[in-house]
């Protein structure tokens, strides 16, 4: 059809997933999908489709599409496949398959024991907004004319709860979930059920506490977040759109010099795994920061020829970006940072990646001497990412493994806190 180059993504996923509250199911969804894309290239014009069904004719009518669309739209410079020599070549197995048969009773009977392992664990345990467990298995091949061939197939398995606690002085809730590629590698209901119902009593009793700037302690789950807002303000996007604060900080300092992020995409049975990104580019273990040095933006192929830099394999974001530094535990952070305040949840959407600015909701636990006085909601805390990165000055053990970033507990030397 005249065009250049093309690309084709076929992938096919199902699985299961269902909802208990209080004991009884609310809902119960099986989900089978598959499809295919298909993306060409006419004269450096991109034209994409997609289509549901694949019988003959219908992908013949996805890739005419396609090169309509490509006929039609302006030529770009940048565009195109990969170049060659950033292909993946190498397809390690890299233990993310974990097929496993589940009856449908099997899963309704791990959502309701999630869930009643938290409504038993205290009497404060007033109400749940539900425990839920799913299981998914999905395949893909991604193909393209320059010769690349790539599969990827990988199992999930997650369970989930949320509770609501009362007390003499209100209600609070909270929650808490797990997710492995493989269900034996789960915890148990009763650790996840009984984790997010402890995590819901430790909130009763929160009130505000007076406006001022103090030392902030982020868990592991949120820090996860302060690392996310890092990701996207390196990211190609973000940059050739001059959409970041951090557009032209490579080889300077934005970290300090204790901290490196390093990257390990193909670590066996880690969450975020995969041996080439959504173009097909070879991914490959790599420091991001180097002893808080930004030694690496996070390019696809088109933001890299767009910035005149070469792909990082990162046109699917990042896969497993470990936090290192020199670490202690959880209670030695605490007895570290002396007064302040442990954030374990961040509400709202006030982060700008383009000026760095950062204010956002936050509930967690006021600290004296580097022990928990009473729970805090209520708050706001506030200050911009150069100051948060700069300002990282001690880390915990408590690393959070369940997604793409990789962060234990983080403490910041001070942030701006609203309150009272």
């Amino acid at each position: 059809m005249g065009c250049d180059a093309s690309a084709v993504n076929l992938y096919a996923q199902q699985g299961v997933s269902v909802n208990a509250r209080l004991g009884e199911i609310e809902t119960l969804e099986y989900h089978s999908d598959r499809g295919l894309s298909v993306t060409v290239y006419r004269n450096q014009a991109k034209g994409s489709a997609s289509t549901g069904d694949l019988r003959s004719d219908s992908i013949s009518d996805c890739v005419s599409r396609a090169a309509d669309i490509a006929r039609f739209t302006q030529a770009d410079e940048f565009s195109g496949l990969p170049d060659k020599q950033d292909l993946a070549t190498e397809f390690p197995d890299l233990d993310l398959w974990h097929q496993q048969d589940i009856s449908i009773d099997e899963v309704i009977e791990r959502a309701k024991a999630v869930e009643a392992a938290g409504l038993d664990y205290d009497a404060r345990i007033v109400n749940s907004e539900g425990g839920s467990f799913s299981a998914s298995q999905g395949v893909s091949l991604l193909a393209n004319s320059d010769g690349f061939s790539g599969r990827r197939w990988k199992t999930s398995y997650s369970q989930s709860c949320s509770f609501i606690g009362e007390d003499g002085q209100g209600m609070q809730r909270d929650y808490w979930y797990d997710s492995k590629h493989a269900m034996a590698d789960m915890d148990s209901v009763k650790v996840t059920g009984e984790t997010a119902a402890r995590r819901t009593i430790a909130r009763l009793g929160a009130k505000s506490i007076k406006t001022g700037t103090m030392p902030i302690i982020f868990s592991a789950e949120v820090a996860a977040g302060i690392i996310g807002h890092f990701v996207t303000a390196v990211s190609g996007g973000s940059l050739y759109r001059n959409a970041s604060f951090l557009k032209d900080r490579i080889n300077t300092a934005v970290f300090p010099q204790a901290i490196s992020l390093y990257e390990q995409p193909q670590l066996v049975g880690a969450a975020a795994s995969a041996s080439f990104d959504s173009e097909g580019v070879a991914t490959s273990d790599r420091e991001i920061i180097a002893r808080g040095v930004l030694d690496s933006y996070l390019l696809g192929s088109y933001a890299g020829r767009k910035l005149g830099m070469r792909t990082s394999g990162h046109a699917s974001g990042v896969h497993n970006l470990k936090l290192e530094a020199a670490a202690i535990t959880t209670d030695k952070l605490l007895v570290e940072m002396g007064d302040g305040l442990l954030v374990t949840e961040v509400m709202g959407q006030g982060v700008n990646i383009v000026t760095g600015d950062y204010s956002r909701g936050a509930a967690g636990f006021l600290i004296r001497n580097g022990e928990i006085v009473h729970a805090v909601d209520e708050v706001t805390i506030a200050a911009s990412l150069e100051d948060i990165f700069m300002n990282l000055i001690g880390v915990g053990t408590d690393v959070d493994e369940r997604g793409k970033i990789h962060t234990p507990s983080i403490l910041i030397r001070e942030m701006m806190v609203a309150g009272d």
